[in-house]
Protein backbone atom coordinates (compact mmCIF):
# COMPACT_ATOMS: atom_id res chain seq x y z
CA UNK A 1 0.00 0.00 0.00
CA UNK A 2 0.94 3.49 -0.64
CA UNK A 3 0.58 5.49 3.23
CA UNK A 4 1.25 8.77 4.09
CA UNK A 5 1.81 10.13 7.80
CA UNK A 6 1.21 13.53 8.83
CA UNK A 7 2.97 14.66 11.72
CA UNK A 8 5.95 11.81 11.08
CA UNK A 9 8.81 13.19 13.10
CA UNK A 10 7.01 13.09 16.15
CA UNK A 11 7.24 10.09 18.41
CA UNK A 12 4.04 7.71 17.19
CA UNK A 13 4.46 8.61 13.18
CA UNK A 14 8.04 7.73 13.24
CA UNK A 15 7.45 4.42 15.70
CA UNK A 16 3.91 3.43 13.00
CA UNK A 17 6.35 4.59 9.75
CA UNK A 18 9.05 2.15 10.96
CA UNK A 19 6.70 -0.76 11.41
CA UNK A 20 4.66 -0.29 7.37
CA UNK A 21 8.12 0.47 6.37
CA UNK A 22 9.64 -3.02 7.54
CA UNK A 23 6.28 -4.35 6.25
CA UNK A 24 7.03 -3.45 2.70
CA UNK A 25 4.40 -0.61 2.73
CA UNK A 26 5.58 2.82 0.54
CA UNK A 27 5.44 5.65 2.97
CA UNK A 28 5.05 9.23 2.62
CA UNK A 29 6.85 10.94 5.78
CA UNK A 30 5.29 14.32 6.15
CA UNK A 31 6.10 16.99 8.53
CA UNK A 32 7.08 20.86 8.75
CA UNK A 33 10.44 20.02 9.27
CA UNK A 34 12.14 17.18 6.99
CA UNK A 35 11.28 14.15 9.11
CA UNK A 36 14.10 11.25 9.42
CA UNK A 37 13.68 7.57 7.93
CA UNK A 38 13.09 5.41 11.47
CA UNK A 39 16.81 3.99 12.36
CA UNK A 40 15.08 0.60 13.23
CA UNK A 41 14.04 0.29 9.26
CA UNK A 42 16.50 2.22 7.50
CA UNK A 43 17.07 -0.93 5.26
CA UNK A 44 13.75 -0.18 3.74
CA UNK A 45 14.65 3.65 2.83
CA UNK A 46 14.02 3.24 -0.48
CA UNK A 47 10.06 2.72 0.34
CA UNK A 48 10.02 5.98 2.31
CA UNK A 49 9.85 9.29 0.72
CA UNK A 50 10.53 12.42 3.23
CA UNK A 51 8.59 15.68 3.02
CA UNK A 52 8.99 18.65 4.34
CA UNK A 53 5.86 20.91 4.09
CA UNK A 54 3.27 23.08 5.58
CA UNK A 55 -0.02 21.37 5.56
CA UNK A 56 -2.13 24.50 5.94
CA UNK A 57 -0.57 25.90 2.30
CA UNK A 58 1.12 22.76 0.84
CA UNK A 59 -1.67 20.26 0.85
CA UNK A 60 -2.38 20.12 -2.71
CA UNK A 61 1.53 19.70 -4.04
CA UNK A 62 2.66 17.18 -1.68
CA UNK A 63 -0.32 14.69 -1.69
CA UNK A 64 -0.98 12.04 -4.74
CA UNK A 65 -3.50 10.98 -6.13
CA UNK A 66 -2.84 7.17 -5.69
CA UNK A 67 -2.84 7.42 -2.21
CA UNK A 68 -4.66 4.28 -0.57
CA UNK A 69 -4.33 5.52 3.02
CA UNK A 70 -3.13 8.06 5.38
CA UNK A 71 -2.57 8.97 9.00
CA UNK A 72 -3.39 12.32 10.42
CA UNK A 73 -0.77 12.85 13.40
CA UNK A 74 0.09 16.51 12.87
CA UNK A 75 -0.85 18.30 15.87
CA UNK A 76 -0.21 21.46 18.47
CA UNK A 77 -0.82 19.19 22.08
CA UNK A 78 -2.73 20.55 24.88
CA UNK A 79 -1.02 22.61 26.24
CA UNK A 80 0.48 24.20 23.28
CA UNK A 81 -3.02 25.31 21.90
CA UNK A 82 -3.70 26.67 25.35
CA UNK A 83 -1.01 28.73 25.15
CA UNK A 84 -0.91 30.25 21.68
CA UNK A 85 -4.90 30.38 20.57
CA UNK A 86 -4.36 31.42 17.17
CA UNK A 87 -1.72 28.39 16.17
CA UNK A 88 -3.58 25.81 17.90
CA UNK A 89 -6.48 26.60 15.74
CA UNK A 90 -4.37 27.19 12.07
CA UNK A 91 -2.52 23.80 12.90
CA UNK A 92 -5.02 21.80 14.61
CA UNK A 93 -8.48 23.07 12.53
CA UNK A 94 -7.64 24.48 9.75
CA UNK A 95 -4.22 22.66 8.23
CA UNK A 96 -6.67 19.97 8.56
CA UNK A 97 -9.78 21.16 6.55
CA UNK A 98 -7.35 22.15 4.39
CA UNK A 99 -5.75 18.39 4.01
CA UNK A 100 -9.27 16.75 3.76
CA UNK A 101 -10.11 18.66 1.00
CA UNK A 102 -7.39 17.83 -1.07
CA UNK A 103 -8.23 14.31 -0.22
CA UNK A 104 -11.47 14.40 -1.36
CA UNK A 105 -10.11 16.28 -4.51
CA UNK A 106 -6.92 14.38 -5.35
CA UNK A 107 -8.04 10.64 -3.43
CA UNK A 108 -11.94 10.09 -3.36
CA UNK A 109 -12.44 7.16 -0.77
CA UNK A 110 -9.34 7.10 0.59
CA UNK A 111 -8.42 5.28 3.96
CA UNK A 112 -7.99 8.64 6.62
CA UNK A 113 -7.15 7.36 10.14
CA UNK A 114 -7.10 10.28 12.33
CA UNK A 115 -5.32 10.87 15.71
CA UNK A 116 -8.40 12.23 17.98
CA UNK A 117 -8.12 12.51 21.85
CA UNK A 118 -10.25 11.89 24.86
CA UNK A 119 -9.68 15.41 25.90
CA UNK A 120 -12.79 15.69 23.72
CA UNK A 121 -14.81 15.11 26.64
CA UNK A 122 -15.37 17.25 29.20
CA UNK A 123 -17.39 17.50 32.60
CA UNK A 124 -19.94 16.30 33.70
CA UNK A 125 -19.51 13.03 32.52
CA UNK A 126 -21.04 9.39 32.87
CA UNK A 127 -19.36 7.41 34.77
CA UNK A 128 -17.77 5.03 31.20
CA UNK A 129 -18.04 7.41 28.47
CA UNK A 130 -18.86 5.63 24.97
CA UNK A 131 -18.63 7.00 21.88
CA UNK A 132 -22.34 8.26 22.20
CA UNK A 133 -21.51 10.58 25.32
CA UNK A 134 -21.64 14.12 24.01
CA UNK A 135 -18.02 15.78 23.51
CA UNK A 136 -18.31 18.69 25.75
CA UNK A 137 -14.47 19.44 25.10
CA UNK A 138 -12.90 22.44 27.83
CA UNK A 139 -9.94 23.34 26.31
CA UNK A 140 -8.84 24.64 22.72
CA UNK A 141 -7.27 21.70 21.76
CA UNK A 142 -10.36 19.31 22.92
CA UNK A 143 -12.17 21.68 20.93
CA UNK A 144 -10.08 21.69 17.33
CA UNK A 145 -10.12 17.82 17.77
CA UNK A 146 -13.86 17.45 18.07
CA UNK A 147 -14.14 19.92 14.83
CA UNK A 148 -12.52 17.42 12.53
CA UNK A 149 -14.10 14.73 14.01
CA UNK A 150 -17.73 16.04 12.53
CA UNK A 151 -16.03 16.71 9.47
CA UNK A 152 -14.37 13.27 8.89
CA UNK A 153 -17.89 12.08 9.62
CA UNK A 154 -19.68 14.31 6.79
CA UNK A 155 -16.75 13.60 4.30
CA UNK A 156 -17.16 9.92 4.78
CA UNK A 157 -20.49 10.00 4.73
CA UNK A 158 -20.62 11.52 1.99
CA UNK A 159 -18.08 9.04 0.05
CA UNK A 160 -15.62 11.22 -0.31
CA UNK A 161 -12.84 9.84 2.19
CA UNK A 162 -13.21 6.24 4.56
CA UNK A 163 -12.42 7.98 7.26
CA UNK A 164 -11.75 6.07 10.96
CA UNK A 165 -11.54 8.48 13.74
CA UNK A 166 -9.55 7.11 16.89
CA UNK A 167 -9.59 8.71 20.10
CA UNK A 168 -6.17 8.04 21.91
CA UNK A 169 -5.75 7.33 25.59
CA UNK A 170 -2.47 9.19 26.96
CA UNK A 171 0.71 7.33 26.00
CA UNK A 172 3.24 6.43 28.25
CA UNK A 173 5.69 5.75 27.99
CA UNK A 174 6.79 7.90 25.38
CA UNK A 175 10.56 8.23 24.76
CA UNK A 176 12.71 11.04 23.79
CA UNK A 177 11.91 14.83 24.84
CA UNK A 178 8.96 16.63 27.04
CA UNK A 179 6.02 17.62 24.61
CA UNK A 180 3.86 20.55 24.92
CA UNK A 181 1.10 17.99 26.43
CA UNK A 182 -0.55 18.60 29.28
CA UNK A 183 -0.18 14.83 30.07
CA UNK A 184 3.48 15.21 28.98
CA UNK A 185 4.52 14.33 32.73
CA UNK A 186 2.95 10.40 32.36
CA UNK A 187 5.84 9.87 30.52
CA UNK A 188 8.53 11.52 32.22
CA UNK A 189 8.19 10.34 35.29
CA UNK A 190 9.24 7.57 33.99
CA UNK A 191 11.87 8.42 31.17
CA UNK A 192 13.67 10.86 32.88
CA UNK A 193 14.13 8.70 36.37
CA UNK A 194 15.14 5.64 34.30
CA UNK A 195 18.13 7.82 32.73
CA UNK A 196 18.91 9.03 36.12
CA UNK A 197 17.30 12.20 35.57
CA UNK A 198 15.21 14.06 37.89
CA UNK A 199 11.51 14.86 36.69
CA UNK A 200 8.68 16.64 37.84
CA UNK A 201 5.20 15.38 39.02
CA UNK A 202 2.03 18.35 39.18
CA UNK A 203 -0.40 15.35 40.45
CA UNK A 204 -1.39 14.11 43.87
CA UNK A 205 -0.90 10.23 44.43
CA UNK A 206 -5.11 9.83 43.70
CA UNK A 207 -4.75 11.53 40.24
CA UNK A 208 -5.81 8.52 37.86
CA UNK A 209 -5.12 8.63 33.85
CA UNK A 210 -6.46 6.49 30.96
CA UNK A 211 -3.23 5.39 29.36
CA UNK A 212 -2.20 2.70 26.79
CA UNK A 213 1.64 2.15 25.71
CA UNK A 214 3.35 2.57 22.44
CA UNK A 215 3.32 -0.93 21.84
CA UNK A 216 -0.23 -1.53 22.38
CA UNK A 217 -1.17 1.53 19.91
CA UNK A 218 0.99 0.65 17.05
CA UNK A 219 -0.55 -2.37 17.20
CA UNK A 220 -4.11 -0.92 17.17
CA UNK A 221 -3.06 1.67 14.70
CA UNK A 222 -2.28 -0.95 11.71
CA UNK A 223 -5.40 -2.59 13.03
CA UNK A 224 -7.32 0.18 11.13
CA UNK A 225 -5.87 -1.20 7.56
CA UNK A 226 -8.15 -4.44 7.91
CA UNK A 227 -11.30 -2.44 8.48
CA UNK A 228 -13.61 -2.67 5.84
CA UNK A 229 -15.84 0.76 5.57
CA UNK A 230 -18.85 -0.60 6.90
CA UNK A 231 -17.56 -1.74 10.08
CA UNK A 232 -19.06 1.76 11.34
CA UNK A 233 -21.99 3.28 10.46
CA UNK A 234 -20.91 5.94 7.65
CA UNK A 235 -21.82 9.23 9.62
CA UNK A 236 -20.20 8.27 12.85
CA UNK A 237 -16.76 7.03 12.58
CA UNK A 238 -15.57 7.77 15.99
CA UNK A 239 -13.94 5.16 17.87
CA UNK A 240 -12.62 4.95 21.68
CA UNK A 241 -9.08 3.50 21.69
CA UNK A 242 -9.12 0.84 24.79
CA UNK A 243 -6.54 2.48 27.64
CA UNK A 244 -6.09 1.08 31.29
CA UNK A 245 -6.78 3.41 34.02
CA UNK A 246 -3.66 4.20 36.75
CA UNK A 247 -3.04 6.12 39.32
CA UNK A 248 -0.27 8.43 40.36
CA UNK A 249 0.37 5.94 42.91
CA UNK A 250 0.54 2.70 40.78
CA UNK A 251 2.61 4.66 38.59
CA UNK A 252 5.42 5.09 41.03
CA UNK A 253 4.59 1.54 42.53
CA UNK A 254 5.13 0.65 38.79
CA UNK A 255 8.32 3.08 38.24
CA UNK A 256 10.07 1.11 41.56
CA UNK A 257 9.80 -2.16 40.23
CA UNK A 258 11.17 -1.52 37.15
CA UNK A 259 13.84 1.02 38.52
CA UNK A 260 14.28 0.85 42.24
CA UNK A 261 13.80 3.15 45.01
CA UNK A 262 16.44 5.36 43.36
CA UNK A 263 14.48 5.66 40.26
CA UNK A 264 11.11 6.87 42.36
CA UNK A 265 13.75 9.55 44.40
CA UNK A 266 14.32 11.10 41.17
CA UNK A 267 10.50 12.26 41.19
CA UNK A 268 9.81 15.49 42.62
CA UNK A 269 6.57 17.16 43.54
CA UNK A 270 4.94 20.69 41.93
CA UNK A 271 2.10 22.81 41.93
CA UNK A 272 0.98 23.05 38.20
CA UNK A 273 -0.97 26.26 36.71
CA UNK A 274 -4.33 26.16 37.38
CA UNK A 275 -5.36 26.36 33.33
CA UNK A 276 -2.88 22.70 33.42
CA UNK A 277 -4.78 21.71 36.79
CA UNK A 278 -8.30 22.31 35.37
CA UNK A 279 -7.56 20.68 32.21
CA UNK A 280 -5.97 17.39 33.50
CA UNK A 281 -9.28 16.96 36.02
CA UNK A 282 -11.99 17.70 33.20
CA UNK A 283 -10.40 14.65 31.17
CA UNK A 284 -12.75 11.33 32.19
CA UNK A 285 -10.41 8.24 33.23
CA UNK A 286 -12.66 5.24 32.16
CA UNK A 287 -14.29 4.63 29.23
CA UNK A 288 -16.73 2.22 27.45
CA UNK A 289 -14.44 0.51 24.76
CA UNK A 290 -17.11 -2.33 23.86
CA UNK A 291 -17.24 -0.82 19.97
CA UNK A 292 -13.22 -1.06 19.88
CA UNK A 293 -13.15 -4.84 21.39
CA UNK A 294 -15.68 -5.85 19.17
CA UNK A 295 -13.65 -4.64 15.95
CA UNK A 296 -10.78 -6.13 17.44
CA UNK A 297 -8.68 -3.93 18.92
CA UNK A 298 -6.13 -5.06 21.67
CA UNK A 299 -5.26 -3.19 25.39
CA UNK A 300 -2.66 -3.62 27.91
CA UNK A 301 -2.92 -6.13 30.62
CA UNK A 302 -1.21 -3.81 33.08
CA UNK A 303 0.42 -0.30 33.58
CA UNK A 304 3.89 -1.61 34.32
CA UNK A 305 3.94 -3.52 31.11
CA UNK A 306 4.46 -0.04 29.65
CA UNK A 307 7.18 0.82 31.97
CA UNK A 308 9.52 -2.44 30.94
CA UNK A 309 9.07 -1.89 27.45
CA UNK A 310 11.01 1.47 27.96
CA UNK A 311 13.29 0.19 29.81
CA UNK A 312 13.87 -2.72 28.01
CA UNK A 313 14.29 -0.33 25.10
CA UNK A 314 16.64 1.49 26.85
CA UNK A 315 18.67 -1.94 27.83
CA UNK A 316 18.76 -2.20 23.41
Amino acid sequence: MKIAITGAGGFVGQLLAEHLLNADHEVLLIDIFEPPVPSKASSKSSLATCIKADLFSDSNSVIPSDLDAIYIFHGIMSAGSEADFDLGYRVNLHSTLNLLETLRNKCKGVKVVYASSTAIYGQPLPQWPSESTLPTPSSSYGTQKSMIEYAINDFSRRGYINGFTLRFPTISVRPGKPTQAASSWMSGMFREPLQGLPSSLPCADDFEAWLCSPRILVQNLLHVLTLQRDSLPSHMRQINLPGITASVKEMLEALETVGGRQAVDLVKREQPTREIKDMLDSWPIRFDVTKAMDLGFKRDEQFVDAVRDFKDSLDE
